[in-house]
């Protein structure tokens, strides 16, 4: 079974072929970034989770918030359950963890931009 993939790994944007039955065997890829980007979104995708909590005493209403690395695209929306059960108060930085070690995941959210 051949899966088509267009690789985000780089700018390059490698339209990928991959052979399912032969080992996740890659081609049209122009550097190893695209080998190892279709095996990993073939077998166990992830994602970096970009979203906003409640703050109180901040110029704006809300806050915008990341995970500071890719979770399971299976975890997407129960992180994004706990994200939005959060309320932070100003002052907060830039980096700042937010929600530490969400789901059990060694993964955290910090905020985005300091306010």
């Amino acid at each position: 079974m051949i899966e088509k993939l267009i690789c985000i790994a780089c700018p390059m944007g490698c339209h990928l072929e991959v052979d399912v039955e032969d080992d996740y065997r890659v081609e049209g890829n122009q550097c190893n970034r695209g080998v190892l980007y279709a095996k990993k979104e073939l077998t166990n995708p992830t994602r970096i989770v970009t979203s906003t909590v409640v703050i109180k005493g901040g110029i704006y209403r809300r806050l915008p918030v990341k995970t500071n690395g890719e979770v399971s695209k299976k975890l997407i929306f129960k992180v994004m359950e706990e994200i939005n059960k959060v309320e932070v108060s100003s002052p907060i930085k830039c980096g700042d963890v937010i929600i530490k070690n969400v789901l059990n995941t060694n993964i955290d959210v910090v905020a985005s931009r300091s306010m």
